[in-house]
């Protein structure tokens, strides 16, 4: 069924599919949303995409859509929606809206009544025969919000069922109850770093793929709609090629939350639709799971615009839902951390407008003053505008979000109106996420659980592949902010644990990437087996991306060997091996084609990643301070740039050397060079020693490190020497005496002519 099709079924024709009496139009499929955002994030507690009126504080354009009456009349008007703020009492009623019919706003003011969804009613109104006009007109900009509207010619109010797609919907809809039908040999559900990764891996080593996301963009939490940057080391540890993929799709953001344009939604979706073997679902919701035998046998998901259900099956099955969704519906064996959890973030900027701009005044908002809240410097909230700790992750994420959406709007109000006003009177909102990004919530269960003390020792499994270089990094609510509010404080802190190399990373073992107990289950992202503390260091998004990796790997494994992922583990793990020490970028059509490496492969990384910093191998002559012997208390920077390679080195311990041994590629006189960055804490008075290995010649050169060197990249002469061919030069950086720190970096020989 074609999109045209789908239009027409569920926007303009649903009279005519029933009966003339009842009329239902689901806002979602409004054929134009106008300004209100498409909002599909809390389905599976309230059953439903619904239309948001997001607007910051200034009422969005008309959302319209028109409908096709057989028999004019007079019709009862009902709109499920909410007053979003009733549940806390809260004063005023900022969800305010109205429906107009054919350019007539119908007396009733939508949004004011019931702290749950229910249908609230909008008295009797007049419908013509034929087309007729609706739309919804936003009266505040405040988060109004509208999942259906029902017309009838009966007294009677429609169902109140929060079930997805019950049977009444499904009826009015015009569903077809035998669903579409979509096979695949992989489908993966969650389009965020670890489902992209999944899917991606998966299709270039030959698996047919279902990348299934219930939103309009890929990327999760990082995303333009969440606008968390992309964190955990890639390309480095046991595997260096495990990341490379997720190097091709992740963020360049200067800051989290950054710009939409530096979230790059486009080159993700772009990146997918390239391969050939991978269908992309966009805003497509899985909500149930068919099993048999401890198996998944398909996954169902609808169309959050139109409705219509497709059917996936196949062997292969990939929960990247970050909720552990799939498997939670599978049976899957699963925990989720009673006390102490993390929470969901919504974050947000401002900016200074060029002349005074005013905010509405925001009643109903959390009651804050300036001193109740971390000021949002560099005109943004970040990632510790958190609540929800020990709420329900799943059931109430609504509640979560909007608790966090009246701290927000509660603190602008202190900006604006309150005891900050004096100081922000050209500020304005840019931009509130209305998407959460949740960290915590439920973990499936793997032969290995990982916990905090395997990472700690790091416990040596013979399947760990993902590197982890993230701190064990958990948050708790900050004291200092929960005094107001201590049932649901919304400024987080994060306590990062010790153990975790940052930069060659703990290999986290394939056993926590498959189900125990679902056989053709496979998990990527923080749903994975972990404990509460392990997922501490797992949680961020490159690190899940790379899961997805692995993932999408052992999958084609298990298509050409017919076997589980559990059998990857026991029979294939050198198959597994084998592929993850592939470059990202290789390929083949299906599972059982030749593997071929394209030209434009990455380099392969070193245990400890990439390099950052100038290549030394464009650079004739130079040896990098990692192949430099020190000797004393030396420290790692990256701080000043540029550099060679991973960054320099550094030291004030008087008994700290550190020596380069450079060789003559032919016989000639060579100006010797040594690489720095100046800093008004570096030495003054350094010592370099140039000699030859013969001792020949020596000779002494004292530098002062807080000046510019004399040419690029921090090149500075330490002397000129004359060298036969072959012949080898130590230059050896002394700290004793050099009234600052001295800053290795690399050294090189010059030929003169």
């Amino acid at each position: 069924m074609n999109k045209l099709l789908i239009t027409s079924l569920f926007v303009l024709t649903p009279a005519l599919l029933l009966k003339a009496d009842r009329i239902f139009i689901e806002t979602e499929s409004f054929s134009d949303h106008g300004g209100w955002k498409l909002d599909t994030q809390f389905i599976r507690e309230m059953g439903s995409p619904y239309l948001l009126a997001h607007g910051l504080g200034k009422p969005v354009k008309d959302a319209t859509t028109t409908i096709e009456v057989k028999e004019g009349g007079n019709y009862q008007l009902f709109a499920r929606t909410k007053d979003w703020v009733a549940r806390w009492g809260a004063k005023g009623q900022p969800g305010r809206f109205q429906i107009i019919i054919n350019g007539t706003p119908v007396k009733t003011t939508f949004g004011t009544k019931g702290a749950e969804w229910d249908w609230q009613g909008g008295g009797k109104i007049s419908l013509k025969r034929g087309k007729n006009t609706l739309a919804l007109r936003d009266l505040t900009g405040f988060n109004g919000r509208c999942d259906a509207i029902y017309l009838t010619t009966f007294k009677e109010v429609p169902p109140n069922d929060s079930g997805i797609l019950p049977d009444w919907r499904r009826e009015m809809l015009g569903i077809s109850e035998k669903p579409l039908e979509k096979k695949y040999d992989l489908v993966v559900v969650g389009g965020g770093y670890s489902g992209l990764g999944a899917a991606i891996s998966g299709a270039r080593m030959g698996c047919r793929v279902a990348l299934i996301q219930n939103r309009a963009v890929l990327g999760g939490n990082g995303s333009s709609e969440v606008r968390v940057w992309a964190m955990g080391k890639i390309r480095r540890g046991k595997y260096p090629r495990i990341g490379e993929i997720i190097e091709e799709i992740s963020d360049k953001a200067t800051k989290s939350p950054g710009t939409y344009e530096e979230f790059e939604d486009a080159k993700k979706e772009r990146i997918v639709r390239a391969e050939e073997n991978i269908d992309l679902f966009l805003n497509h919701h899985a909500f149930k799971v068919e099993t048999a035998e401890n198996r998944i046998k398909a996954v169902h998901a609808f169309d959050v615009r139109y409705g219509q259900i497709t059917r996936f099956s196949g062997p292969l099955f990939v929960d990247a839902t970050g909720h552990g969704t799939i498997g939670f519906l599978a049976g899957a064996d699963h925990e989720m951390t009673p006390k102490g959890r993390m929470g969901m973030s919504n974050m947000w900027a401002w900016a200074n407008a060029p002349t005074e701009a005013s905010y509405p005044k925001t009643p109903w908002a959390l009651d804050l003053n300036m001193a109740d809240f971390p000021y949002p410097r560099n005109f943004h909230g970040q990632w510790f505008w958190e609540s929800g700790y020990d709420k329900d992750p799943l059931g109430d994420a609504e509640g979560i979000r909007d608790w966090n959406l009246r701290a927000v709007f509660g603190a602008f109000n202190a900006m604006k109106n309150r005891d900050g006003a004096d100081k922000h009177k050209n500020a304005i909102l840019t931009w509130v996420a209305f998407i959460g990004g949740p960290r915590e919530s439920r973990r499936l269960l793997g032969d290995v659980v990982l916990t905090e003390e395997d990472v700690v020792a790091k416990k040596d499994f013979i399947d760990g592949t993902v590197p982890s270089t993230w701190s064990i990094d958990l948050h708790y609510p900050k004291a200092q902010y929960a005094k107001k509010f201590p049932d649901n404080p919304f400024i987080s802190y994060a306590v990062h644990g010790k153990g975790v190399d940052r930069s060659y990373g703990y290999p986290v073992p394939y056993r926590c990437f498959y189900s125990r107990n679902i056989e053709n289950l496979f998990m990527a992202g923080r749903c994975i087996s972990v404990t509460h503390e392990a997922l501490g260091t797992v949680r961020v998004m490159k690190t899940c991306g790379m899961m997805g990796e692995v993932v999408g790997r052992a999958a084609s494994i298990c298509i050409k060997r017919d076997c589980l992922p559990r059998d990857v583990y026991k029979s294939y793990l050198d198959d597994l091996i084998e592929l993850i020490n592939l470059p990202g970028k290789a390929r083949r059509a299906n599972v059982h084609d030749k593997i071929t490496i394209p030209s434009d492969a990455m380099e392969l990384a070193g245990p400890h990643g990439a390099p950052n910093g100038l290549d030394p191998k464009k650079f004739p002559g130079v040896v990098d301070d990692g192949k430099a012997l020190f000797k004393g208390k030396w420290n790692k920077g990256q701080g000043l740039k540029p550099y060679f390679s991973y960054g320099y080195q550094y030291s004030s311990d008087p008994e700290s050397t550190a020596t380069f041994t450079l060789e003559a590629p032919k016989a000639g006189r060579y100006d010797t060079r040594i690489a720095y960055q100046p800093h008004p804490n570096r030495g003054k008075s350094v010592s370099v020693e140039v000699r030859t290995g013969d001792q020949t010649t020596k000779m002494i050169t004292v530098v002062n490190m807080t000046q510019k060197p004399s040419y690029e990249n921090g090149f500075h002469s330490v002397g000129r020497i004359t060298l036969r061919k072959g012949q080898k030069v130590l230059v050896e950086l002394s700290a004793k005496g050099s009234k600052g720190n001295v800053h290795v970096d690399a050294a090189r020989l010059v030929p003169v002519d």
